[in-house]
């Protein structure tokens, strides 16, 4: 008989969860820098640009519900095994697609690297959570959100690295870029392979049981879903968006542009890791109330600013080989800001919306992972504002509504009203 007071050591399975986080968030920042490549080599306009970043993301609508389904059945290991392998079919199809010169089977390799995406988030996200005692949730998956942000960090600025050089770059002189990706997927599942994942046991109900409720039954994590789907795509559409500001708005080289937004990331991985500290001093309703406000102050002052005003910031120059203090606009900067205050946003969401869920939790995970599609809608909507007003600062609005909702989820509409629904898994 196990004694209550011998906890087990989750230190390795919490390591993984990491590095999955890790290549969930290079991966798909891939996007960001091919965007331009694919909007140079293919002639598309800005909303076009993003259309492989939203085939990563349509994948989790199609996903999602799967993705908790496959939990149930066969595991967490067994679904992150599963999702490693069908991630390095999806980058070898970019790959493919830049021999053949292809766009339209570049989106499909994207669309199948968004299946991989999907499933890595449905297990990383539940599994933190859980692997642990539940005060240290937040600070868990704000640490694994620091991970998730180095890949993002190292996307974007690699890319600018890679193609800072090149005129007209085309798929394959990303290349390096792309053999980076399939190595990562072939080294993390090996290593997870060989490790032992506890399965928890909030995918162990009774099979038997009739149940007339499910996760949706739920409003608070209804309501969570709409912010969890603003939440990603702003956070994607800053980036691209920013991006492609700088370089066809603003005229700057794209080696110091992804340089900049790689900037983005990186304050995105220093808030999480701030969050992770602070996880157990401030409650998720706390830090989405304070980041929410203050990443709508600093949007509507950037919108207002203009370029006029200048700052430095130290960004990679391909020309040098090296970091050099370059001015951009102060408008600019406050959008890279935002990272800051973005990098807590989707912990605490997923927090407050799967909070009292119980058994629900998995397939809840699963419905979580659709709405994650935000992230290649609103990149498009932005991209499509650009396109038809011809302004880049106007078409930031967009992310000032958004966040508007998800200041409103954390005030009130992530309050569970609905306690009286039995969340327990009966005993045998």
């Amino acid at each position: 008989m196990n004694s209550n007071s011998t906890r087990p050591n989750y230190t390795l399975p919490i390591i993984m969860m990491f590095l999955l986080f890790f290549i969930i968030s290079f991966v798909t920042g891939l996007q960001n820098p091919m965007a331009e490549i694919l909007k140079g080599q293919f002639s598309l306009s800005n909303a076009q640009s993003q259309l492989a970043n939203a085939m990563v993301f349509l994948a989790y609508l199609f996903m999602g519900v799967p993705a908790g389904t496959m939990l149930e059945k066969i595991g967490y290991k067994k679904t992150a095994l599963t999702a490693l392998g069908i991630g390095f079919v999806g980058v070898l199809i970019l790959f493919l697609a830049g021999t053949a010169e292809s766009f339209y089977l570049y989106l499909f390799g994207a669309f199948i690297s968004g299946f991989s995406m999907c499933l890595l988030n449905a297990v990383v996200n539940p599994m933190l959570s859980v692997l642990g005692s539940e005060e240290g949730a937040n600070q868990r998956l704000n640490f694994g959100g620091a991970s998730n942000s180095l890949g993002g960090t190292l996307a974007p600025l690699l890319g600018g690295i890679v193609l800072g050089n090149v005129v007209s770059p085309k798929i394959t002189d990303a290349n390096p870029l792309l053999y980076l990706s399939l190595g990562i997927f072939l080294l993390v599942f090996i290593v997870l392979k060989t490790v032992k994942i506890p399965e928890p046991h909030i995918i162990t109900a009774e099979k038997s049981e009739k149940d007339t409720h499910s996760a949706l039954s739920f409003r608070h994590f209804v309501l969570g879903m709409l912010a969890i789907f603003l939440y990603v795509g702003v956070e994607v559409s800053l980036s691209n968006t920013t991006l492609n500001y700088l370089i066809n708005g603003l005229n700057f080289d794209a080696g110091i542009a992804g340089s900049i937004v790689g900037t983005y990331w990186l304050l995105m991985l220093v808030g999480r890791l701030i969050g992770g500290v602070l996880g157990k001093t401030f409650s998720s309703k706390q830090m989405l109330v304070s980041v929410s406000t203050m990443a709508i102050l600093f949007l509507i002052i950037s919108i207002f600013l203009g370029t006029e005003t200048k700052t430095l910031l130290p960004a990679f120059s391909s020309g040098t080989g090296s970091f050099v203090m370059t001015e951009v606009p102060l408008s600019i900067l406050l959008l890279i800001l935002c990272g800051l205050f973005l990098s807590v946003m989707w912990p605490a969401i997923f927090n407050l919306a799967t909070k009292g869920l119980g058994k629900y939790t998995a397939k809840g995970s699963g419905l979580f992972m659709m709405m994650v599609f935000g992230g290649g809608v609103l990149p498009y909507v932005q991209g499509y504002l650009v396109d038809t007003t011809g302004s880049f600062p106007s078409s930031y609005w967009l992310a000032v509504v958004a966040i508007g909702y998800i200041l409103f989820y954390a005030l009130v509409g992530s309050k569970n009203v609905n306690p009286e629904i039995t969340t327990k898994i009966k005993a045998d």
